[in-house]
């Protein structure tokens, strides 16, 4: 019995089974079988040229869509069902993703759902992230009844993200069985004893363009509500799922009323008819939220058609006062600003004064912290000016000059100073003067595609102006570069016509400079105890993904571990608003959540070995000479999501791991440390710490700031000549 059955059901009007196809027979694996349940001759015909892939169910045009999953649903022989309408597409991956949480769960039999994350296409836009992930994130690993998660029904009701155990839609079929998909995911959710989550993307909802579809008649807005009603009486008796139900069904019903644009007898009789069944299915007590909407749902419920509509154009005329407002403030601002910049462009350049950023202004960090400190010690005549966001500067080194975006100093330091120093581009109405020298440091080795390759990966490129991309790499006079691999891709990446410093980044100096003392502080300020065993745990940022959720059961995995070893857990600074996933485990002793914590060369320091994915740390760490373990349970997805520049699983550092269970032995063993691990590490290093020797920051402050030619800068020394920091079991 395969573990898991892809169910591809309903018609092929927009060619879009093909590829679904195409990519299913690309990865096949034994665990999971393909029925298309086809509908019509061209999705028919689309399934055969498939057949040694898939079995096919020929069904006649007009087949609705319950029929045409239940006729996939008898031909599939999986334990469990993963329904793919013909229009949407699978992430790559997904289908062995699905199938590996399936099989580790605790209990199969006792859970009936595997609730998923997607993202999201339309015809303009590409795999964008949906709101779930981080609800999905909230629901834990461990399988829980609806009631203890009723905050589940919040997610989108894609019957394609509800993975059903086959013995519970067979046993519920009759329920599960209408062209309604939106109450069947409801329904499933309703049904099902025990739901788990899988809080990681693993379906593509392909939403057609509006105007393609036939016009919405009166009768499928009025069965917005009766939909609600049905799925109201499922959760009867059962408080947490019927309070979340009907606020959803209030929610919704306002919404199309607002936005649908209905015929005016039309939007009469369906705010009539969510009017009645606001009143009559309210919970008792239930009570009403504060500020607008609770007018709106006051309105609603007493059937007040007309001043519900004098509510609406009042708050519209409202919206569109204040937002005049705005936009007229920010205009008369922006207009002072940029005043006063161009008559600060007036002025000479100040030969001594320089202006640092690193990460979007968040601080002193990275490549550009380190030139920094080097120019302190070789030229100090040279006084530097970091721009750092306001709710960013009071983390600031003490005595650090400093201006805020947006500031009268700002638009001064920028305008005249001779260096400007960013480990990314700074704003596009930076002009640059024929005598400052723009100095880009960048942030890492590129493993996943960036700049002008990103424009074959819509999920990475959303939002890109690269024509304003090109305009700021054309102000660049220098790159830094790590590695010879670097310096070819920023030259493919971002062509103009910098001169690229093959000096190392400087901010990986610290590795050679430091010592035994260095490290050992470090792990007695991280609270790391002589003797135990630090994993440094650092996940890179996904574009597919809203938010960030960890791909590995953290407290599982310490425990696994032993109390010998400690996780240090390092959230990418993408993720670094709202809840962490991490609150819950930070008290342990076992797992530390340092992802607020700067420097993170630090944290490599302190660490006996690295644990990533893609995220470029694993070059910098790579000249510690350490062990890397690459956990890498997506990669065909992020592979083709963001590009990549070449292929991990044949070039890593150290060992792969494609599940937890994997990198649990990986790490409970010796293979972490073994012969073959050494062998992949040094093969690495020798690629991706070419340039770094601990005087990296020497060679590009006497290249920028001395104006020292290259000849007479400190060599490069050859890695067999270096030595880097000591590790802690060295020092314990």
């Amino acid at each position: 019995m395969p573990e898991l059955s892809v169910v591809v059901h309903g018609p092929d009007p927009q060619d879009r089974l093909t590829g679904l196809l195409d990519s299913l027979a690309a990865h096949p694996r034994p665990e999971t079988e393909v029925v298309v349940a086809a509908v019509g001759d061209w999705a028919r015909q689309a399934a055969e040229r498939h057949a040694t892939a898939c079995q096919v169910v020929p069904l006649p045009d007009g087949t609705g869509a319950a029929a045409a999953r239940s006729a996939g649903a008898a031909r599939a022989t999986g334990r469990w069902l993963h329904f793919v309408h013909a229009k949407d597409a699978l992430p790559v991956g997904a289908p062995r993703a699905v199938a590996e949480h399936t099989a580790a769960l605790p209990d199969p039999d006792a859970v009936d759902v595997l609730l998923l994350d997607h993202v999201r296409s339309t015809w303009r836009t590409a795999a964008a992230p949906s709101p779930d992930g981080p609800v999905l994130a909230r629901a834990g690993r461990d399988p829980l009844p609806l009631d203890d998660r009723a905050y589940l029904l919040r997610t989108a009701p894609l019957l394609g993200t509800r993975v059903v155990r086959a013995a519970f839609w067979r046993a519920h079929e009759r329920f599960l069985t209408t062209d309604d998909e939106p109450f069947t995911a409801y329904a499933a959710l309703l049904l099902a004893d025990r739901i788990a989550a899988l809080p990681h993307p693993a379906y593509e909802d392909r939403r057609p363009r509006p105007e393609s579809l036939p016009p919405v008649t009166a009768e499928q807005y009025y069965a917005l509500v009766e939909r609600y009603e049905r799925l109201l009486d499922l959760a009867h008796g059962r408080p947490a799922p019927y309070a979340v139900l009907y606020d959803l069904m209030v929610r919704d019903c306002l919404r199309t009323f607002v936005r649908a644009g209905m015929p005016e007898p039309v939007a009469r009789e369906f705010f009539r008819r969510a009017s009645l069944a606001a009143v009559r299915r309210r919970p008792e007590g239930h009570p009403r939220p504060a500020g607008p909407e609770g007018v709106r749902r006051s309105l609603l419920e007493e059937g007040a058609y007309g001043r519900y509509r004098a509510f609406q154009a009042a708050n519209k005329a409202r919206r569109t006062v204040r937002r005049t407002v705005r936009a007229g403030r920010r205009q008369a601002s922006a207009r002072l600003r940029d005043h006063r910049y161009r008559r600060a462009l007036t002025a000479p350049v100040e030969p001594r004064l320089a202006v640092f950023s690193a990460y979007w202004n968040r601080g002193v960090a990275c490549n550009p912290a380190a030139i920094a400190a080097k120019l302190g010690e070789l030229a100090p005549e040279i006084h530097p000016v970091w721009v750092v966001n306001a709710a960013d500067a009071a983390l600031l080194p003490p005595g650090t000059d400093h201006v805020v975006p947006g500031t009268r100093r700002h638009g001064e330091v920028l305008a005249r100073a001779k260096y400007l120093v960013n480990n990314v581009n700074f704003p596009n109405a930076v002009v640059k003067r024929p005598d400052a020298v723009h100095l880009q440091t960048h942030h890492g080795t590129p493993l996943k595609r960036m700049g002008l390759d990103q424009l074959p990966y819509p999920a990475a490129s959303r939002g890109l102006d690269f024509q304003a991309l090109l305009e700021r790499i054309d102000k660049w006079d220098f790159s830094v570069s790590a590695n010879s691999h670097s310096t070819r891709m920023w030259r493919r990446a971002y062509p103009s016509r910098w001169t690229s410093l093959d000096h190392g980044y400087p901010r990986n100096d610290v590795y050679y400079t430091a010592g035994a003392a260095e490290v050992r502080a470090v792990r007695e300020r991280l609270g790391i105890a002589p003797g135990r065993r630090a994993v440094l745990y650092a996940p890179t940022h996904r574009d597919y993904e809203a938010a960030w959720t960890p791909r590995l059961h953290l407290a599982a995995l310490a425990d696994q571990l032993g109390e010998e070893t400690v996780l240090l857990v390092r959230a990418h600074y993408f993720y670094d608003t709202g809840p962490s996933p991490l609150t819950g485990l930070r008290r342990t002793g076992r797992v530390i959540d340092v992802s607020a914590y700067d420097p993170v060369e630090d944290l490599c320091l302190a660490a006996d070995a690295l644990v990533t994915d893609y995220s470029s740390i694993m070059f910098d760490y790579a000249n510690l000479d350490r062990p890397i373990v690459i956990h890498a349970d997506d990669w065909e997805v992020y592979r083709e999501t963001r590009g990549v520049y070449f292929d991990l699983m044949a070039d890593a550092p150290g060992p792969v791991a494609r599940t937890q269970a994997e990198l649990t032995e990986i790490l409970t063993t010796d293979a972490w440390r073994d012969d073959r691990a050494a062998k992949a590490r040094a093969v690495f290093r020798r690629r991706f710490c070419e340039y770094d020797d601990g005087r990296a920051a020497e060679r590009v402050v006497r290249r920028v700031f001395l104006g020292q030619d290259e000849p007479s800068l400190p060599p490069v020394l050859p890695l067999e000549d270096r030595t880097p920091a000591p590790a802690p079991e060295e020092i314990a």
